[in-house]
């Protein structure tokens, strides 16, 4: 069985972890450590079952915590070799990746961590790299799409092979648009290496997800440009307009930006 849980999801924090029976991995760790270690107790773990922690891309949001489990408790860190110079470039760490952690990984090869089956893909993203996670354990298909600028081939077939689906939906556009950002940040979020918007994400979705699909997450909600029902609304909205009926065909469900979600059993 593999179990999921989020530990918080947007611009506060990221971290994602997926337990089996033969192992334990965190995507992404950009909450700190003491609160990642009271929502481990209140799930009933501990840090040290992390075998291995697997970076999407190098902004602070999704690795600030890193050091707390490298450099303390010896966790290797698995990303591509671009985002493990963007993440030694980033001030916001308090101190190099032990070198003894650092583990590269190639977009398209897959890694295996127990009878997980890890195989990252390239992800449109204004970072110094960025990928997306397919895992297979056993007959279960997770994916994790998070910080895209916009929907490739690649980003499409694996929603497809998805039977658990974590995909970004950032933002409202007309809440952007009229919100307080910059001209500029503006641009950079509707951008081709920016954030898919809550239509983009429900396109996505209700164009390329099969039959198999069982479960869908909405993260890395904007706090300013985003509201958790007004997501909710919009996706149930354009999925009604394919046909497919959330509850029915399969569910949907908003990560919280600082709260986990307690444990999600994925069979």
């Amino acid at each position: 069985m593999l179990k999921f849980i989020s530990l918080g999801s947007g611009s506060s924090g990221n971290s994602y972890l997926l337990k089996s029976n033969e192992g334990c991995i965190l995507i992404d760790a950009g909450i700190n450590a003491r609160t990642m270690k009271k929502h481990f107790k209140e799930v009933g773990l501990s840090l040290d079952d992390i075998d291995a922690i697997f970076v999407t891309h190098d902004h602070a949001d999704h690795i600030k915590a890193l050091c707390a489990f490298t450099n303390d408790m010896k966790i290797p860190v698995h990303t591509t070799e671009l985002v493990h110079r963007g993440i030694s470039r980033n001030h916001c760490l308090s101190a190099k990746i032990c070198p003894d952690s650092v583990r590269f990984i190639n977009k398209g090869e897959t890694f295996t961590i127990g009878d997980m089956k890890i195989t990252p893909f390239e992800v449109p993203h204004d970072s110094s790299d960025c990928v997306g996670y397919s895992v297979v354990c056993n007959d279960v298909t997770f994916c994790l799409i998070t910080d895209a600028g916009h929907v490739t081939p690649l980003i499409e077939q694996n929603v497809a092979a998805a039977n658990y689906l974590v995909l970004e939906s950032n933002h409202d556009e007309d809440m952007l648009m009229m919100g307080p950002y910059s001209a500029y940040l503006k641009g950079r979020i509707r951008g081709g290496k920016g954030h898919l918007s809550n239509k983009t994400a429900a396109t996505l979705i209700a164009e390329h997800a099969t039959p198999k699909l069982r479960h869908v997450w909405l993260c890395h909600l904007s706090e300013e440009n985003n509201h958790p029902e007004l997501a909710r609304k919009t996706v149930e909205s354009v999925l009604r307009s394919y046909g497919i009926i959330i509850g029915t065909d399969f569910y949907v469900e908003i990560l919280k930006r600082k709260a986990h979600s307690g444990i999600y059993e994925l069979t």
